[in-house]
């Protein structure tokens, strides 16, 4: 694996000691990209050194959806994983217990979903501190990330929250707003019906950092420095997460904690842990349908799990390639169905306690 070490620090140097102006924003632009490459072709060399994760870290993904429990050791994430599910994480009051991805699963709302116990991250683990690129690797495949540490340790999140971030790792932002259609030859044209903060020079240095030489780039934002480098850096990751305090049964003061920023809960006791599972439910975006077979009357007798702004062609896929081959259209019956039984084409999307059946 090559060392970047010297490349990013150089780099850094020439960034700090270059006044930041007009005149040099297109110069800055290009080396930020340049430091960002180098920083993500860096983490993906450790991770493919350690054969993507190894010594327990290659989980397979079942169920409906993966949740990924991130937090500092001892914060009771197996405590946890242990009340939620079926899985049977070693639970000790000392740091480190968790050495290895302990998958458990979890039946909510008829759906499936797969929580995985990771070790404890702690600050600099994007550097290998704590197996922490190995936890990082582990984190990016998830639908939702519980970012979990305890009254004692409040301010953690940020910790962790900086890590995930410097791994690549988006925490509850959207996708950039930015079409790339790459062509043979012409350049680059730069398309936006928004004013941009950026010159269309700085923007097509970056593009250059990334390979992109011949391309229409449409910007349907007002992007910043680092909004644009995600935009065009293949790595990212944006990921849903709920912030989870633990262990309000020990200490109260949780109380003066934003309600609207964490779910205060206790693993030992239970407490919040209804709550926890009805955000864990909104926020994969979860819903429950029912398949009606061709010779019965619509109910609830074959519930299926999907999530929000599916079509049914997907859900037809979803059961499977024979079954989607030959439909073409669907009656629908339930709160969407302006009357039941209506007939309905398959791009249509799914919505909260749908019952179809597909013709």
């Amino acid at each position: 694996m090559a060392d970047f070490t010297q490349q990013i620090e150089d780099i850094e140097k020439e960034i700090r000691e270059t006044p930041y102006h007009k005149g040099t924003e297109h110069h800055i632009g290009k080396l930020r990209a340049r430091l960002s490459r180098l920083k993500d072709r860096q983490f993906e060399g450790v991770i493919r050194a350690h054969g993507g994760g190894g010594g327990g870290y290659a989980v397979r993904k079942e169920g409906d959806a993966t949740v990924v429990l991130i937090g500092p050791p001892s914060a009771g994430k197996s405590t946890l994983i242990n009340r939620l599910t079926n899985a049977e994480s070693k639970v000790a009051p000392y740091a480190f217990t968790t050495v290895s991805v302990i998958p458990g699963m979890l039946k909510f709302n008829d759906a499936y979903i797969q929580i995985m116990d990771v070790p404890g991250l702690i600050e600099g683990a994007r550097h290998g501190k704590g197996r922490g690129k190995e936890v990082l690797s582990v984190a990016r495949g998830a639908d939702l990330l519980l970012i979990m540490t305890d009254v004692e340790r409040a301010d953690q999140t940020q910790t962790l929250q900086k890590e995930l971030e410097e791994a690549g790792i988006r925490i509850n932002k959207t996708q950039p707003g930015i079409r790339i259609d790459k062509k043979p030859e012409g350049g680059l044209n730069v398309q936006s019906n928004i004013t941009q903060q950026l010159s269309k020079e700085t923007i097509k240095e970056i593009a250059k950092e990334y390979g992109i030489k011949n391309a229409d780039i449409v910007l349907k934002e007002n992007f910043s420095m680092e909004r644009l480098l995600d935009a065009f850096s293949p790595s990212r990751a944006y990921l849903d997460a709920i912030f989870v305090i633990n262990k309000i049964d020990q200490d109260k003061k949780i109380n003066r904690l934003p309600k609207d920023i964490f779910i205060a809960i206790s693993a030992e006791t239970g407490e919040g842990i209804d709550e926890l599972l009805t955000q864990i439910w909104q926020r994969l975006r979860l819903l429950k349908i029912y398949l009606v077979k061709a010779d019965e009357e619509p109910g609830t007798a074959n519930p299926m799990i999907t999530k929000e702004g599916k079509t049914l062609a997907q859900v037809a896929e979803e059961i499977g390639e024979d079954f989607a081959s030959d439909k073409k259209l669907a009656k629908i019956w339930g709160p969407a169905a302006h009357f039941p039984g209506q007939e309905v084409p398959l791009t249509t999307k799914v919505s909260p306690e749908l019952q179809v059946r597909f013709i």
